[in-house]
């Protein structure tokens, strides 16, 4: 009797935790690669899942694949370690007939440009290939927080074979996906999809996986499974520990099969001795074959407020917008940054922007400094926020504090990594790129956390991106750009541009892209300055020009400014005939260099105006 035919009859117990087991071992390296290193140990695992009651147990190939093997080094090793996993896992189960599951994990967390999904298609069908010609019961997908990997995953396979295929997705939440969508709808989409056992594993325990399962429908033909982690995890001297009883473990399994749940197994914590305590719970009892599921709850997201403010990607379709940077202060005296700002504002910046400690480098927090300008001044912020200083908690905590701020104009960036900062030994976090990060804000915007939980409001955020055009091929900076647009980037602020050509250059390669670009200019102050910038910052080239003639200003500091303001109008002279937005970046505090820069800008469109009318 096969898989699926067993299932109409009976609730079957599946195995747990491999790696658990091993970790517990003190194997902390590539568990996959134990499958050639210390066979006799993965089949000792295996047989004492089957001691306990398992009818089903999975290979040891959850990381098996080229991009995840790639960690240690290992990525040539995908068929010898599956052939050896599925050859393992048979004979385990040859003596007593429990079916065997090929595993395949998922790739993706929260950062989906870490492997494209071409790149991840492509590993995983050649691991699947060895692990079909090992004719394994069924496979196994666990472990996929994000669902568009999980159905493109799942369609590729669908059509390279006909044994039983389980789906399975992990949540944040319970009963909601990384995307918004509920468990019951991505369940059943996975079953038009092909799949034949659909579930859930990994990250909740058993209570918030029954919690996840109470609003699930059962489906027309496929059946469901739940491998719960034993609970939820704590840290114990640095170690990850999970507390939960066995019992209880076996208890939660009844209230599983009550939803409607066939296949029971367990993930992260869980050992034979939670397996066993399932089946002895689950062993007299048939399957659910009716059940009404719980409306799901309907979570009321309100609208966000009207915008008080234009956003700037709108504005500057229609005219011209001129957005001025002016770093916050390194030290506590705030008082010069606070004038500054006014002034600059005042005298027409759209917004005045402030970076996310730029160059790794700790300044006053700009969130503390828009709100301070919002609130004292009326002045508009824009605010930075780098990848860089933030885990993903912080992220959202952060994004979510602008929110209520009424602070809705930011840039996201990846950021400098620490060690090109003032503290080279911190820590640089990571958790997403600039890419990720526009969808998640974007994903605010629909009222949406990043784990998928309803925020009960949309956020407001005008998104930012940035755009270094400074690079050697173009095309792949502006092919950088069009991927941002489709994570959801509004416009794009540029890194400082120093020559005429390169301007026009930009306007050429980026005049099919909807999305508006402001180019970045930035007046040099002094030689010393200038070759600061060409030869140490990243992203930013002088033109041979624009180095000669401040290296002729020698060190007479005003004539130098004087030039500085020079080459950075005949930049803007050109920039405002190709692009509408404005990016002028203040040098050192010198805001007063800014305002005289923002004075020529409004000249020049004086001017247009005038020929215009007289034209």
């Amino acid at each position: 009797m096969g898989l699926l035919e067993k299932l109409k009859t009976h609730v079957l117990t599946a195995d747990g935790a491999i790696g658990t087991v091993l970790y517990g071992y003190g194997l902390e390296y590539c568990h996959e690669e134990m499958n050639v290193q210390r066979p006799e140990l993965i089949e000792k695992i295996h047989r004492e899942y089957i001691a306990a009651g398992a009818d089903i147990i999975q290979t040891n190939t959850y990381g098996a694949n080229a991009i995840k093997l790639a960690r240690y080094g290992l990525e040539s090793s995908v068929q010898q370690f599956n052939e050896a996993a599925i050859t393992i896992a048979k004979r385990a189960a040859a003596d007593g007939g429990q079916f065997v599951l090929g595993t395949i994990g998922g790739i993706r967390g929260i950062r989906k440009s870490d492997a494209t999904l071409d790149d991840i298609l492509a590993t995983v069908e050649e691991q699947a290939s060895v692990l079909l010609a090992g004719n394994p019961d069924g496979l196994l997908l666990e472990t996929y927080y994000d669902f568009e990997e999980l159905t493109a995953t799942l369609n590729m396979l669908r059509a390279k074979t006909n044994i039983p295929i389980i789906a399975q997705v992990s949540m944040h939440e319970p009963g909601v996906l990384q995307n918004g969508m509920s468990l019951n709808n991505a369940l059943h989409e996975l079953e038009i999809l092909g799949a034949d056992i659909v579930g859930v594993n990994c990250r909740l325990g058993p209570y918030h996986t029954i919690q996840a399962f109470e609003a699930v429908e059962l489906p027309a033909k496929a059946f469901m499974s739940a491998y719960p982690n034993a609970s939820l995890l704590d840290l114990e001297d640095g170690r990850v520990v999970y507390e939960s009883e066995a019992d209880y473990f076996g208890r939660a399994a009844v209230e599983l099969r009550d939803q409607g749940v066939r296949l029971i197994g367990g993930c992260c914590g869980t050992t034979p001795k939670h397996i066993a305590a399932a089946k002895k719970y689950l062993e007299e009892l048939s399957p659910v074959s009716e059940k009404h599921a719980k409306p799901e709850k309907i979570e009321i997201v309100r609208d966000a407020e009207p915008a008080k403010f234009e956003p700037l990607h709108e504005k500057v379709k229609r005219e011209r917008s001129v957005i001025v940077e002016l770093d916050t202060p390194r030290h506590l005296e705030i008082d010069g940054f606070l004038e500054g700002a006014k002034q600059l504002y005042e005298a027409g910046a759209d917004v005045v922007m402030m970076a996310d400690n730029s160059l790794a480098s700790p300044r006053i927090s700009n969130i503390a400094m828009g709100a301070l300008l919002k609130s004292t001044n009326g002045v508009r912020p824009l605010t930075h926020i780098t990848c860089r200083d933030r885990n993903l908690i912080g992220l959202q905590s952060h994004l979510m504090g602008l929110n209520a701020l009424g602070i809705h104009d930011v840039l996201a960036v990846t950021g400098d990594p620490t060690k090109v900062g003032d503290f080279p030994g911190a820590t640089s976090v990571y958790d997403v790129s600039s890419m990720e990060l526009i969808q998640l804000i974007k994903q605010l915007n629909e009222g949406v956390s990043f784990s998928g939980k309803p925020l009960r409001k949309k956020a407001n955020f005008s998104v930012a991106a940035a755009f270094n055009p400074n690079v050697r091929v173009l095309d792949r900076a502006v092919a950088r750009l069009e991927k941002k647009i489709e994570h959801g980037a509004d416009y794009f602020i540029s890194q400082p541009v120093y020559t005429k050509e390169k301007i026009i250059e930009i306007y050429e390669a980026t005049k099919h892209l909807q999305a508006p670009i402001y180019i970045g200019i930035m007046p040099v102050t002094s030689y010393k300055s200038a070759e600061f910038l060409h030869h140490e910052v990243p992203g930013i080239k002088l033109s041979e020009d624009a180095l000669s003639r401040m290296k002729a200003c020698g060190e007479d500091k005003e004539r130098a400014t004087l030039e500085g303001i020079a080459i950075a109008k005949e930049l803007v002279e050109v920039a405002a005939q190709y692009f509408q937005g404005i990016y002028l970046i203040t040098p050192f505090l010198r805001y007063d260099v800014t305002l005289e820069l923002m004075k020529y800008i409004e000249q020049l469109d004086e001017q247009k105006k005038g020929v215009s009318i007289n034209g």
